[in-house]
């Protein structure tokens, strides 16, 4: 389970979000939507441990990411595409994860066929496309086959083939009892595999629940989402 509680970010004197609070749930896949500079990517950096909050708190399975003891183990996750550097391959980049991480080297070759990218295993990342450079990062994520997957924008780059990957690949996952939350802006997608959302606007949650609760009142996802968040826009953070 991944609970946000009562969280605030502060980027100097400027608040980012703002006692942000919600859950995602174990055999269920969450779709965390909100416009660009909504607040988004500071929630996920923060339950990631990749900063910290002003209060509040964000806990994987009852306890601060940094204080799991296997964290590859319980959570994958993917911001900011890959995390390759561009000059090391694809297998290279894998194996140092799983070894620093103490996952078995049998992995690498088995996420790679996972996510198609066994045949480009030996290639620089430098040299992946977008949608490539997505499929690695996917595949880092799966490395130590996490309870929960943590995903910003993961069909970003992705062709028409892969994206109906992806939906089966985080279906499955839920459908399994692993627990995925998912950030995207894509409402057709979030749309299609979705069981529950959480809307976020101004660094606020303005609406969070089951798809059908969240949307009702509104004859689609996209109706909702520009319902609830006023259409703002603007850089994400």
């Amino acid at each position: 389970m991944l609970t946000i509680d009562c969280l605030t970010k502060r980027h100097g004197s400027r608040t980012v979000i703002s006692d942000v609070t919600f859950q995602a749930l174990p055999g269920r896949v969450t779709g965390f939507l909100g416009p660009n500079g909504a607040g988004k990517s500071s929630t996920l950096r923060v339950l990631l441990g990749l900063d910290r909050p002003a209060a509040g708190s964000a806990l994987v399975d009852g306890q601060l990411y940094r204080n799991l003891r296997d964290p590859l183990r319980t959570v994958g996750s993917m911001l900011d595409g890959s995390g390759a550097h561009p000059s090391r391959t694809a297998r290279n980049h894998l194996a140092w994860v799983a070894r620093s991480n103490g996952i078995p080297p049998h992995r690498v070759n088995a996420v790679l066929e996972q996510v198609s990218l066994e045949d480009a295993g030996r290639t620089r990342v430098g040299k992946f496309s977008l949608g490539m450079g997505q499929r690695l990062g996917i595949a880092t994520a799966l490395l130590g086959e996490p309870r929960a997957l943590v995903l910003d924008e993961p069909v970003n780059g992705l062709d028409p083939e892969g994206i109906r990957w992806i939906r089966g690949l985080l279906r499955g996952h839920a459908d399994a009892g692993g627990t995925v939350l998912l950030s995207s802006h894509l409402m057709s997608e979030v749309a299609e595999i979705a069981d529950d959302l959480v809307v976020i606007t101004g660094g606020r949650i303005v609406k969070a629940g089951p798809v059908a609760e969240v949307t009702a009142g509104y004859a689609t996802l996209e109706d909702a989402f520009f319902g609830l968040t006023g259409g703002a826009a603007g850089q994400d953070r």
